[in-house]
């Protein structure tokens, strides 16, 4: 399990955010809402100040350090024009304030920033140590079919991808593991190999997935050449082979079902409760009810503690004490959300729809 999870998060006046105050499933935690509530928002943010504390990115845990950290990766994740474009559009000058709390590290990082910020944040709160274990951001689309140069690219161009997919990329090249801990991958893997029928290698900077043939060889096909779904779930596969994500870390997961069909959603939910059963805790975001169903049908036959968090967007109290913006509310299951529009819209079509086929 992720020796450090992250356990609170505390938003004030950030992005769409009017106030949020959120505690975690240590295992997997489900982000669901209409579009324009900010559920991309929530995970990239989630990731940065992550992505901030961890041994890779933080020298020591000083406020000094912390403070350039911080502002950095929050404008490599998000890409503004300004830092302070990133705290809540109001009248005036406004504040974003942010608090990220992990399991185990003492303190809490906390921070805020101005809305006329330029490159500059204040860190009120200090963890006492680094985080070990790596954050992963997964992107709505792929990335193996895109992989060679992307690195190269992102250091050397300016690009309109954000700095998520130059930090995936770096461990998507990382090597497998061999010996105790290969075969350990490779055994929490077989759910996965089963679905994908086959395995990826890395050669020259290229990436193939290796599947069966009708002969019963094996055949290597260029990753581009695959469905998005068998990259998707090969991604996923990479960073457990090379210990990236081996009964550990953080997975920020952007609606994994996107451009996947049922089936393939069935094998991307399976993946992703088997990640949060065997130690990562997982993040995700979807409107999918197919994948919402086929968790909960997962999670009753083999239990993961599992938290929604559902956004929605509202208008401020007559007395001011509500902020504009999106609140959150988060329940242990799919009925404690006040609302889920996707569950709701899919009720109503198949009454319309079962309507229809009666006046016929």
């Amino acid at each position: 399990m992720s020796e450090y999870p992250i356990d609170t998060l505390r938003v004030k006046q950030f992005g769409p955010f009017g106030e949020l105050n959120i505690q975690f499933s240590p295992q997997l935690n489900v982000v669901v809402g209409d579009n324009g509530t900010g559920k991309t928002q929530l995970l990239k943010l989630l990731y940065a100040s992550t992505k901030s504390v961890d041994h890779g990115n933080l020298e020591e845990p000083s406020k000094t350090h912390l403070a350039t950290s911080v502002a950095t990766k929050l404008i490599g994740v998000f890409k503004p024009d300004s830092l302070g474009r990133l705290a809540s559009r109001v009248r005036g000058r406004s504040k974003a304030d942010v608090s990220v709390k992990f399991k185990g590290v003492g303190s809490e990082l906390a921070f805020n920033f101005a809305s006329s910020a330029d490159n500059r944040v204040k860190v009120e709160s200090v963890p006492n140590r680094r985080l070990e274990d790596t954050a992963v951001f997964l992107p709505s689309r792929e990335l193996l079919s895109i992989y060679p140069g992307l690195i190269s690219l992102y250091e050397s161009r300016e690009v309109s991808f954000d700095e998520t997919w130059r930090d995936t990329a770096v461990l998507l090249g990382m090597t497998p593991l061999l010996g105790p801990r290969g075969d350990r991958a490779n055994q929490l893997l077989e759910p996965i190999l089963e679905i994908l029928e086959g395995s990826v290698v890395e050669e020259n900077g290229r990436f193939y997935v290796k599947l069966k043939t009708a002969t019963g060889g094996t055949g290597k096909i260029e990753a581009h050449l695959v469905s998005e779904g068998y990259r998707k779930l090969a991604m996923v596969l990479r960073l457990v082979q090379s210990g990236v994500l081996l009964e550990k870390g953080y997975l920020f997961w952007d609606e994994p079902e996107a451009n996947l069909n049922p089936r393939t959603q069935r094998a991307v939910a399976k993946t992703i409760h088997l990640l949060a059963k065997h130690g990562t805790q997982v993040f995700i975001a979807t409107h999918s009810v197919f994948i919402l169903r086929e968790l909960r049908l997962l999670s009753d036959e083999d239990p993961v503690v599992t938290a929604y968090i559902g956004l929605e967007r509202h208008e401020p109290s007559d007395n001011g004490s509500v902020l504009t913006g999106v609140s959150g509310t988060v329940g242990p299951t799919q009925a404690d959300l006040p609302t889920l529009t996707a569950l709701e819209e899919e009720a109503a079509q198949a009454s319309r729809y079962l309507e229809h086929e009666f006046d016929e």
